[in-house]
């Protein structure tokens, strides 16, 4: 029987399931997270200039993007008996209600050890516009 991590190929993508915050899952989130920033809550607040950035309105937390990445990677390692073990991310653009972002993963090394099977993956959650809004990498293990 070949085991999943034997048909692992550098340059395999991973795609993950499109999500479209909303003001609604935003505070849901500040709700569970208990992260009231008024940067994700208050539009008044969200007017004003932060140095030389200015956001217009509401932002989804930045965790959410790494909530977005964990579902991706969980949805495609579990059934094939695989296992997330590190994800590093870091917020490029702010997301905002009514965008939807699209997480892909790709496979960048794989790795034999005498007690386990390892692959590398470069992560990347983009816009609607195709602009990326988080990077990162993670570190998967399929259990021997």
């Amino acid at each position: 029987m070949t085991h999943a991590f034997d048909t692992l190929k550098t340059g395999q993508q991973i795609d993950g399931t499109p999500f479209s915050p909303t003001r609604e899952s935003i505070r849901e989130f500040c709700e569970a997270s208990l992260d009231f920033n008024p940067l994700h809550l208050d539009d008044n607040y969200m007017q004003g200039n932060f140095g030389k950035t200015h956001f217009g309105g509401i932002i989804m937390h930045g965790m959410n993007n790494f909530g977005v990445i964990s579902k991706m990677l969980t949805d495609w390692l579990y059934p094939q008996g695989g296992v997330q073990r590190r994800l590093e991310t870091r917020w490029k653009a702010p997301v905002k209600p009514g965008d939807t972002i699209t997480p892909r993963a790709t496979v960048t090394a794989t790795r034999k050890t005498e007690k386990s099977r390892w692959a590398t993956l470069d992560v990347q959650v983009t816009n609607q516009r195709g602009e990326t809004v988080a990077t990162g990498e993670a570190m998967v293990e399929f259990p021997a």
